[in-house]
């Protein structure tokens, strides 16, 4: 029998783009125990002096998220920013119609700006374009950004906030295409809306940067006339257009399942060609890139939530425990972001701790960190730098909704700083290992630094409080140079990270 073989061919005089830092953005909702129980937790031995507990902060901080999404999601659609402010003994309780929970507001804006300065990390804030609208965007700005002398700014000197937060980023609503959303709108209502709030938050602080939405999935009906409604109005004042996306193995189709990054991969190339189909009709010379501020898999909780008594302060919602399969998906998505870095400069995976999350906890107890993770981790840390283009040659195979899968799903990145080259690949193969070729010669004297490999001989193996390292890294033996080729075994059904010295 013959061995499988990729080939690749990486060029130094073939870069396809930077790779932004925010590209390895995450997201905390108000939304199960993501805040109450998960970054936030009183009376948690972990606990620091405003709450937050420590041992999710070590953890969040070795992912290296560079910027995190809040409040929300569905959440912000009914969300009032000045429940959250001020002192504690006066902030309401108020009933989340979103989730049907009960939110405290024990966590506000300034409470996460905190959190994220102690997470290494930036804010992208959401408003609400819901039920609410222009007059609040405005004055959320200005309470988080002007330095002083007027109402909103003063008021958040007064709860113990000299100096303005600076929030750069931020998104003018949540999946407002959506029939789910507190205050769902047509393409056209939410656009006016969109372009309106996207003017007086600009006058405000013209040097944040704003986040359109577009289609909450690539299924919805409206999709893609939604994008280009949306930009007609809101092109001349937004940087970004938002993509959301999840995905599932409810059937149980390993191949198919595998191949859902090219799902994601059509919807990124079909949302580019409507912006820049907007941008040749306005004959603009700006180009709108796109924010992909939810990506996950997210199928397992979706029976469990069902049962959840509503009205809760941080109820179990959504809390996906991910298998040995889905760091497979996670690791195809991450790739597929990779090679849109040109046009996806922002992407968030939603979500960070407990819910459909990488990181796990105990109410009480412990952190864990599950089988998702680790390809994410690898890409953040080791994802840094310029994407370049790659040749690739793969064996390939057909499933249930795709045709001419590749076996090996890869990308790599130079990091010219460190004089590193890191190649992410995945072997879909469920018959064996496949043997990755690739012509580096372009890269004078390379030398593989290590292989780092994501295997497991259980598909459905998951991380759980009992068995916190039941799926994890190894370290892979077998990668070489000579003569210029880089050899480099990819065990069957794995994640792979091989960085080189160049």
């Amino acid at each position: 029998m013959s061995k499988s073989i990729a080939r690749m061919t990486i060029d130094p005089q073939y870069q396809l783009a930077d790779v932004d830092p925010r590209l390895f953005g995450s997201f905390i909702e108000h939304l199960g125990r993501a805040v109450y129980g998960g970054i936030y937790e009183p009376d948690h031995p972990s606990a620091d002096e405003m709450g937050f507990r420590q041992d999710v902060l070590e953890l969040v901080r070795e992912l290296q998220v560079p910027i995190v999404r809040y409040p929300g999601g569905n959440f912000v659609s009914g969300y009032r920013w000045e429940d959250g402010v001020g002192p504690l003994a006066s902030r309401p309780a108020q009933l989340d119609l979103a989730w049907r929970s009960l939110e405290p507001n024990r966590v506000g804006v300034n409470e996460f700006v905190e959190w994220a300065k102690r997470a290494n990390s930036e804010v992208m804030m959401a408003v609400n374009l819901g039920t609410r609208g222009i007059d609040e965007a405005k004055q959320i700005v200005e309470y988080c950004n002007h330095p002083g002398g007027s109402y909103w700014s003063d008021l958040r000197k007064s709860h113990g906030y000299e100096q303005p937060h600076g929030i750069k980023v931020w998104c003018l609503g949540n999946e407002m295409d959506g029939p789910w959303q507190i205050g769902h709108k047509t393409a056209e209502e939410y656009g006016r809306i969109a372009e309106e709030a996207a003017k007086v938050m600009k006058w405000v602080d013209p040097s944040i940067e704003l986040v359109a939405c577009g289609s909450s999935g690539s299924k919805m009906p409206t999709f893609p006339d939604w994008e280009r409604i949306v930009l007609e109005h809101t092109y001349d004042h937004v940087e970004y257009i938002s993509m959301h996306s999840y995905y599932g193995n409810r059937e149980n189709d390993l191949a198919t399942y595998l191949a859902q990054s090219l799902d994601m991969d059509h919807f990124i190339r079909s949302v580019i060609a409507t912006c820049d189909y907007v941008k040749a009709k306005k004959r603009s010379k700006k180009t709108i890139n796109i924010s992909f501020d939810e990506w996950n898999v997210w199928f397992h909780s979706n029976e469990a939530d069902k049962q959840v008594a509503p009205w809760q302060v941080g109820p179990p919602l959504l809390e996906d425990v991910y298998t040995f399969e889905d760091a497979l998906v996670v690791g195809c998505l991450l790739i597929t972001l990779l090679r849109h870095a040109d046009r996806v400069k922002m992407a968030c995976l939603a979500q960070l701790v407990n819910v459909i999350a990488p990181i796990m906890t105990e109410n009480g107890g412990v952190s864990w960190k599950q089988t998702i993770y680790y390809p994410f981790l690898h890409a953040s840390r080791y994802g840094r730098g310029k994407v370049m283009h790659c040749s690739l040659q793969s064996p390939k195979y057909d499933c249930k909704e795709f045709t001419d899968v590749p076996l090996v799903e890869s990308v790599a990145v130079w990091n010219q700083d460190i004089a590193e080259l890191t190649i992410f690949a995945v072997n879909r193969s469920q018959d064996g290992g496949i043997e990755l070729e690739c012509d580096i010669r372009g890269f004078a004297q390379a030398s593989v630094i290590e292989h780092t490999v994501l295997v497991h001989s259980d598909l459905k193996a998951a991380n759980t409080k009992e068995e916190p390292q039941e799926v994890i890294p190894q370290h892979a033996q077998g990668a070489k140079v000579d003569g210029g080729l880089l050899f480099a075994p990819l065990p069957k059904l794995s994640w792979n990270v091989i960085r080189l010295r160049v």
